[in-house]
């Protein structure tokens, strides 16, 4: 084999491959890198905000509702001005992104555990259990996700974990439905008969053979649901049944300034919206061009 060949070889890896088709996209590449500055900004939060915004030792009232660009007491600038509490908006920010991806990711995770595992059991054995549990799946998917988590923090109560549950009942639906149909499709291809003819054993067949060939669309829906589970979060924060106030949340910063908007004092209200909404439109990006690349026939 010549040398000249291995990078060829490479360049015509699977990875490879995905990467060069994925970077086709301008759009997706600017969505990948500011999800990952905001991921960044999130997990080092405590290195590089000016303050703990949930400490009330470091929270001074007389600077409360301050313009953006102003100085504060505690001599460093308020870029994006402070909340009625003197609490340094830009803090409040990086910290509130940092429970909606916390609260995102762990949702969506476990929802696509479980979703994933129901709706690959259903289309493989058939029968009666795929019956009952795509009556199940039809039978959530039918309320409005907002209704569905609105009820059961009702019944669970406020706090993160509580949140984190009800993203979970309300998501994992979604995945049953997606690897469900993915799974029909595969079960009828000689990979599958050949695996049962060896006699491998469902658990094997199941997750060794099936599983992997429904990964794809699995993969696009888990992006969007993050970032639905991110709008959710700060939706239920916002009509004050999700987080506690204790917690940091773009949701509550959003609520808190909702009434200081006739007043002037935009800020305190309008940044934690336009993060949301750069948090959600770039991993949006990210999942449109997943969807493309993992499925080509919509590159047509």
């Amino acid at each position: 084999m010549s040398a000249a060949s291995t990078p060829r070889r490479r360049a015509d890896s699977p990875a490879a491959r995905f990467a060069r088709e994925f970077a086709e996209s301008k759009l997706a590449l600017v969505g990948l890198l500011g999800f990952v500055v905001i991921v960044l900004a999130a997990v080092f939060a405590p290195l590089i905000t000016p303050q703990n915004p949930y400490d009330l030792g470091q929270l001074d009232i007389m600077d409360g509702r301050l313009p953006p660009g102003s100085a504060g007491g505690w001599g460093f600038t308020y870029w994006l001005g402070t909340d009625d509490q003197g609490r340094d908006m830009l803090s409040g920010i990086i910290y509130g992104l940092r429970t909606s991806l916390g609260v995102g990711a762990m949702s969506t995770v476990v929802a696509l555990l479980v979703g994933s595992s129901v709706g690959l059991l259903a289309a493989y054995y058939g029968g009666r259990v795929e019956s009952l549990v795509m009556r199940v799946v039809d039978l959530q998917l039918s309320f409005p996700a907002i209704l569905v988590a609105l009820i059961l923090l009702a019944v669970l109560g406020r706090g993160v974990d509580k949140v984190v549950i009800a993203l979970i009942i309300v998501q994992w639906a979604y995945y049953a439905r997606t690897i469900r149909g993915s799974a029909l499709v595969e079960r009828q291809k000689e990979y599958i008969e050949a695996a049962r003819c060896l006699a491998l054993g469902d658990r094997r067949v199941l997750f060794r053979h099936l599983l992997p060939n429904c990964l794809p669309p699995l993969i696009v829906v888990a992006t969007v649901q993050v970032a639905h589970a991110i709008a959710l979060e700060a939706t239920l924060s916002f009509l004050g049944v999700g987080v506690p106030v204790t917690e940091p949340s773009l949701g509550l910063l959003i609520a808190e300034g909702y009434g200081y908007l006739l007043s002037g004092d935009y800020w305190i209200s309008v940044y934690p919206g336009v993060a949301l909404l750069i948090a959600i439109v770039c991993i949006n990006l990210v999942g449109d061009q997943l969807r493309d690349v993992m499925n080509p026939r919509l590159r047509r």
